[in-house]
């Protein structure tokens, strides 16, 4: 996979097909590769970009804190480098989060995106179960789920420590997650929310709020699912609904959301 130098740590990025761009940002402590249990074969016509964010898989941790802001500013960097003035995107739960920044903060730069789990603030059920990420918590972890996270973050421990402080300080983010409805309504970018209304996370009022803040927007509240419904035996409904929403067609429910 080619890598980047960013601001103080490599991305490594995939970059693949012909045709509109199309960038996928994976979850919290995920990686890039998440997206083939997703899209088994790549969208037809579609230039597939799909990094690594910051500290996770194949990319470098780097030094500091992990902030969302930062983060979208890594992915605009490279859109920048890959010479990509305008994308579609589709981000779940941390990568949703980090193109709400995207799209706050470069309205111009996504033509379309689906957010799935995704929230203007963190709630107090994320704030308590972030808070126990731990040290503590990593070193109870059995040996095969050690290897489990050492295999998907290939840096070793250090870098999946890191991870774990950057879920952890979740907890007592403020000033890095706190969209408003007028923030929100500057973005541009045709928008899917997509969101499970059994949640542990994130209550499904949030996806409502970022539905009424974001003009014209289209909500999916996925039935009896929890956070990030697009795995499993949901990711072929997700992946239909999500490319009809990319190329401007309205799913029709039966078909999509069976």
């Amino acid at each position: 996979m080619p890598t980047i130098g960013l601001d103080g740590f490599t991305m490594s990025y995939a970059d693949r097909g012909v045709g509109e761009p199309l960038l996928l940002l994976h979850g919290g402590m995920g990686i890039g590769a998440d997206w083939r249990l997703v899209f088994p074969t790549d969208p037809p016509g579609y230039r597939l970009i799909v990094p690594d964010l910051r500290g996770h898989g194949r990319s470098t941790t780097p030094e500091g804190a992990f902030t969302f802001r930062q983060c979208a500013l890594d992915v605009l960097a490279l859109l920048d480098r890959l010479e990509v003035a305008k994308a579609k995107a589709i981000g779940l739960s941390l990568g949703a989060k980090t193109l709400l920044h995207v799209a706050t903060r470069q309205p111009s730069r996504l033509e379309a995106m689906v957010l799935v789990s995704a929230t203007p603030r963190f709630p107090p059920a994320l704030r308590e179960a972030a808070a126990r990420f731990t040290p503590e918590a990593f070193d109870r972890l059995s040996d095969a789920e050690k290897d489990a996270l050492r295999h998907r973050h290939v840096h070793g421990d250090e870098q999946v420590r890191w991870l774990y402080e950057m879920t952890r300080r979740f907890a007592d983010t403020d000033s890095d997650l706190c969209f408003t409805a007028a923030q929100l309504g500057t973005i541009t970018a045709s928008t899917l929310i997509v969101h499970g209304d059994r949640d542990p996370l994130y209550p499904v009022e949030l996806a409502i709020e970022l539905f009424r803040a974001i003009s014209g927007a289209a909500l999916w509240i996925v039935p009896s699912a929890g956070h990030g419904p697009i795995f499993g035996a949901d990711a072929a409904a997700f992946a239909q609904a999500a490319l009809a929403h990319l190329t401007g067609l309205r799913p029709q429910a039966s078909r999509a959301f069976d």
